[in-house]
């Protein structure tokens, strides 16, 4: 077993919940990944699509740790702002 077990710097949450998934909550979660891949970020930041976050009336529901930033409605537009403050803004790699 050579496989090392890597720990993310940043994590983006991703609400695929009923409603949230209905409401765009899967496409986000495709975006934030191409983003990570346009970036070069793949070992620094990773994407993971949650069940259901109890926020539905603000679906999609997105969370940005470590800053606990948690961000309703969320489309693509909002989603390439939030990469911008939450990830890029910090990471050594970002342009």
């Amino acid at each position: 077993m050579s496989k090392s077990f890597k720990t993310p710097d940043k994590v983006i949450y991703v609400c695929t919940g009923s409603k949230c998934k209905k409401k765009g909550g899967k496409d986000l979660s495709k975006a934030f990944r191409s983003m990570i891949k346009e970036m070069g970020l793949k070992d620094q930041v990773e994407v993971v699509k949650t069940d259901c976050t109890d926020r539905c009336d603000f679906a999609p529901v997105v969370c940005m740790q470590p800053d606990n930033a948690w961000m309703p409605q969320m489309d693509e537009n909002k989603a390439r702002e939030a990469f911008s403050e939450h990830v890029l803004a910090s990471s050594p790699n970002g342009k």
